[in-house]
């Protein structure tokens, strides 16, 4: 999507404010114990007080108000009443929503509870990687570059990236191009951001997989040598300057 008057930037400012307190609100509410469900349909009904609908099942008609994934799985993890989130458990929320004809799309990774399998660092490796990313964004920028400067920070940190995941436009629907925003350079993608379009940025760190593969769910990935995953996302509007973060009300840099 490219902005082109205020009257879209204030539709994509209202969804992505609904889709940010979300995630704030349930990263709040998760404990040990809960399911991920009910984790789930907290989601669920934080979207319908703003009006908005999950874009997941919009899309793809994901069993699901959002999407929640634990420790190995890298993304697009199925709530579930059977899936109980234990103390340490490494999680991920992922809120996307559609708003009066406006999309948005964010997530993070965090600890519930104690850190007992010692993955703090993972997770600010990856917040800091996806704010180092999103700072360095401007119109004409190319897409490959911040690929590579994804991966090389998390090497530099002693993680993986995974190849084939990645951010993406969006604004009149879920995922609008560009697509493929890949965690690493890719040489033969010579684009570039362009001025005025929304895209969402992620990264996608792991400690042992660089690919994700898909369980027979048809929907959760996971990585294809295990270990842990995290993911951080927002939705960013691209100018000359500093994008224009319009999820920053997540607080998942905090």
């Amino acid at each position: 999507m490219v902005i082109t008057n205020e009257a879209d930037l204030a539709g994509m400012k209202k969804v992505s404010d609904a889709v940010a307190l979300t995630l704030k609100e349930m990263r709040a509410y998760t404990c040990p114990g809960m399911s991920t469900k009910e984790l789930d349909n907290y989601g669920g009904r934080l979207l319908e007080k703003f009006g908005a609908k999950s874009a997941p099942y919009l899309t793809y008609k994901f069993p699901g108000h959002t999407c929640i994934s634990i420790n190995n799985e890298i993304c697009h993890g199925i709530p579930s009443t059977d899936n109980i989130i234990q103390e340490g458990d490494l999680l991920n929320i992922d809120v996307s929503a559609e708003l009066a004809g406006f999309w948005s799309d964010n997530g993070g990774s965090f600890i519930v509870g104690q850190d007992i399998y010692q993955k703090t660092n993972l997770i600010n490796t990856s917040r800091e990687i996806l704010k180092k990313a999103i700072n360095t964004i401007r119109g004409g920028f190319k897409i490959n570059e911040i690929g590579g400067l994804i991966e090389n920070e998390a090497k530099k940190n002693g993680y993986k990236v995974i190849r084939n995941l990645g951010g993406h436009g969006i604004g009149r629907a879920l995922h609008e191009l560009p697509d493929g925003i890949l965690n690493y350079r890719d040489r033969l993608d010579q684009r570039r951001f362009r001025k005025n379009t929304v895209v969402a940025i992620e990264t996608f760190i792991t400690t042992d997989s660089s690919r994700a593969v898909e369980l027979p769910d048809g929907f959760t990935l996971v990585g294809d040598k295990g270990g842990f995953s995290v993911q951080h996302e927002h939705t960013i509007v691209v100018t000359d300057g500093l994008p224009i973060i319009l999820t920053e009300q997540n607080g998942i840099w905090d």
